[in-house]
């Protein structure tokens, strides 16, 4: 005579099943918070985001840090300062025909920064659509943008220290702090910007030669997780263009 099963109709009395009708279904998770906690206990992956994406917003965390501190830091001497502060429509002006121009070099540069972003952007749709040799396009356009703005930024520099004669620890033009502060986070800015143009034109590059055909699966993640650091620099230039040029 053949063997019944446990769990089948006939092994029970009147036809009924052993396995309790409430019994939940093999593997099922729970939900909500419960779910959450049982994942990081069980060391499962929590959240479904990849790891290169996760670790470029946990620095972009961090970078938000210390540049708030800077901006902080500025504020904060600029309003407890005795000294007149330098007007930026004078100290950032350019002579056009003899004429001064308030912020003109500024606003070139601002909007040379954010049409990057745009054509950052378009990098990470066509990658997106797996057209990596126009992603690859865009990338060395928009580092083109970025070492256009960074060059721009030399100019300005050299035009304080040469011709106005402004210094990290003095100015002849106000307070003291004024050349400092400046210096300080504009050139920091001025390095993420540097690295991110170094950044963009390897990642363009290795988009061309297969590199991540060969190495990723075809996976070109890379080209999106670069955009959040180029949107980032461009962010932040927002803040202190607000706050150095037009303040």
């Amino acid at each position: 005579m053949a063997d019944i099963p446990l769990n089948s109709p006939s092994a029970v009395p009147g036809g009924r099943s052993a396995t309790p009708a409430a019994a939940a279904p093999t593997g099922a998770q729970p939900a909500g918070w419960r779910g959450l906690v049982a994942d990081w206990s069980g060391d499962q992956q929590t959240f479904q985001v990849a790891w290169g994406k996760a670790m470029m917003w946990i620095f972009l965390l961090s970078d938000t840090f210390i540049f708030g501190s800077f901006l902080t830091g500025y504020m904060t001497v600029r309003t407890s300062t005795t000294v007149p502060w330098p007007n930026p429509s004078e100290v950032f002006s350019l002579d056009i025909g003899g004429k001064p121009v308030p912020l003109l070099l500024i606003a070139v540069m601002t909007f040379i920064l954010i049409s990057s972003s745009g054509t950052m952007a378009m990098a990470v749709n066509c990658a997106y659509r797996r057209d990596k040799a126009t992603a690859a396009k865009l990338m060395f356009a928009t580092a083109a943008f970025g070492a256009t703005f960074v060059g721009m930024q030399a100019f300005e520099w050299s035009k304080l220290i040469l011709e106005e004669g402004v210094r990290p620890w003095g100015n002849p033009m106000g307070a003291a702090q004024f050349g400092s502060t400046f210096f300080m986070i504009t050139g920091f800015h001025g390095l993420h910007v540097t690295a991110g143009v170094i950044y963009l034109s390897v990642v363009a590059t290795r988009l061309l030669n297969g590199f991540y055909d060969k190495h990723k699966g075809g996976n070109y993640q890379i080209v999106e997780i670069a955009g959040l650091y180029w949107h980032f620099v461009d962010l932040v230039w927002v803040f202190i263009f607000a706050l150095f040029y037009l303040w």
